[in-house]
């Protein structure tokens, strides 16, 4: 035989190439996976076969690719990690050729009936990676009814250390990948929490009391206060810093899509889950995970999340067993849990699994001293990123930022910070430069104002919600969707004044009396 003489047949040589040039043109595993079964399958002449990847966490083998006759029957089926003869290989990590396998005290019925067809023959080879077993690949009955050799079983073994080697490479791309975006999402959204006001200093003396610990906190507050810039600045004080923060809206995602994200799923778990994905808790695992909005989910997802914070440990959508996860939690909502749980939409159990540790972060005009500071961050940010000239504020402006009552809060200030730097044409931010309805709120003791303008409108719906309401501030405030707090200042705004009682009872001669 000549030294250049091929030891493999031509068409081996071609399908090892073919795999190999797979393995090396994408780390996608079901990809190569599916590459590696089918060619498997083709060089061995094999009727059926597939790729068995080890779930050793949960002990079961799960098909990850398949060809022949077993791919629509068997890819993603899972089985027990000691179940027949592939449990065997997994053991011992031993290849198996077996030219009667249904003779063999190991054969699995189970797993036979579920790929659809009657095993002969069989070749198996173990999935090694630096010494580890990651699974296995098995091939059963050749097309034309003659039996394997035990070329097939090395060719098998060469397609074996592929699959292993693409397996491990695969899923260290994956692990790294969303470790990555963790951290960059940590790194590149680290928000400076401005402010000197007492109420803002009370709060974040707070956070820094409770980040180096693995308290759960719940962060509450009206919408656009900075319950997610407060939740990171916790968690980058913390002993956590290095991990990833991982932000989810529970809001913005309907409840099955919401498990799923939380949760993670297997593959096959519903139509278009077609591989496992890990869900943000084992993402954000050695990190901080912040639901946001936690008021909004359902009861039942309620119950789910309890059972995950009281045993540190979830499962994935479609699967069965649990996973750990040292996450830390930071919830947050800006609507009264107390309420809702005398309604009965909030889980009570759950309500004090999350308020461990609460804090309330104040509303802007509770912290008016502020405003004047953060303007001034805001102007900054938007002319860099608008590419204008630096702006200063006319102190007439700030007053009247100052002054007005921000019930979108710091969000509210900052979109209009950023509108107003694109209304300026000129070195100085006007009043002018505000929307019309904040200049107007400049001028709110002016209670002759038409009822034409916006302050007219307003104090009119307020005061026919307040008549319909025979002056009760909580249904005005849950007719009008706002707090009463907001009902209140808006009151006293407008100068409001309850008429006195026919029956005589006592008389509301200041905003200030009025009834809750």
């Amino acid at each position: 035989m000549s030294l250049l003489e091929p030891v493999l047949p031509s068409a081996s040589l071609t399908a090892l190439t073919e795999a190999a040039a797979a393995i090396s043109s994408t780390l996608d595993l079901d990809t190569v996976l599916a590459t590696v079964a089918r060619l498997a399958c083709s060089v061995t002449r094999a009727e059926a076969g597939g790729v068995f990847t080890l779930d050793a966490a949960h002990g079961r083998l799960v098909v990850s690719a398949a060809a022949g006759p077993w791919r629509d029957a068997m890819t993603g089926r899972s089985f027990d990690a000691h179940l027949g003869i592939a449990g065997h290989v997994i053991r011992t990590a031993e290849p198996v050729f077996l030219p009667n396998a249904r003779a063999s005290s190991r054969f699995s019925k189970e797993i036979d009936e579920a790929g659809s067809t009657r095993t002969t023959a069989l070749l198996a080879a173990p999935m090694i990676h630096r010494a580890e077993t990651v699974g296995l690949i098995e091939v059963v009955n050749r097309r034309d009814g003659t039996s394997f050799a035990d070329a097939d079983l090395k060719l098998l073994q060469i397609f074996a250390t592929f699959a292993a080697g693409a397996t491990q490479n695969a899923r260290a791309h994956a692990e790294l990948r969303q470790r990555f975006a963790g951290l960059r999402d940590s790194v590149m959204k680290r928000t400076a929490l401005i402010g000197k006001s007492a109420p803002w200093r009370a709060a974040l003396d707070l956070c820094d009391r409770v980040a180096k610990s693995n308290a759960t906190v719940l962060l509450l507050g009206e919408t656009g206060t900075g319950k997610e810039q407060v939740a990171r600045y916790i968690h980058n004080c913390s002993r956590r810093s290095d991990e990833a923060f991982v932000a989810v809206n529970c809001a913005a995602l309907p409840e099955n899509l919401l498990e799923s994200e939380l949760f993670g799923h297997e593959k096959g778990a519903f139509t278009g889950a077609g591989g496992q994905r890990l869900g943000w808790f084992e993402v954000a695992s050695g990190g901080t995970l912040f639901l946001d909005e936690i008021g909004e989910v359902s009861r039942a997802m309620q119950a789910k999340l309890l059972r995950v914070l009281q045993e540190k440990r979830i499962v994935r959508v479609g699967g069965t067993e649990p996973v750990a996860c040292d996450t830390r939690i930071i919830a947050a909502t800006n609507r009264n849990l107390k309420n809702m749980i005398i309604d009965g939409v909030f889980r009570e159990d759950l309500y004090y699994r999350l308020s461990v540790f609460p804090i309330q972060l104040p509303a802007l005009r509770e912290r008016r001293e502020d405003v004047r500071l953060l303007v001034d961050h805001f102007v900054g940010r938007a002319a860099r990123e608008f590419h204008i000239p630096e702006l200063s504020v006319s102190p007439a402006t700030l007053q009247v930022l100052e002054q007005y009552d921000w019930p979108g809060n710091v969000r509210e200030l900052q979109n209009v910070v950023e509108r107003s730097v694109l209304m300026s044409d000129g070195p100085i931010l006007l009043a002018s430069h505000l929307p019309a309805d904040i200049q107007a709120s400049a001028n709110s003791d002016d209670t002759a104002r038409p009822e034409s303008t916006l302050w007219g409108q307003e104090r009119q719906l307020i005061l026919a919600t307040l008549e319909k309401h025979d002056w009760n501030q909580s249904k005005v405030a849950r007719e009008l969707g706002v707090t009463r707090y907001h009902i209140r200042h808006r009151i006293k705004k407008y100068h409001l004044v309850r008429p006195p009682r026919r029956s005589g009872g006592p008389q509301a001669s200041t905003p200030t009396d009025l009834s809750v």
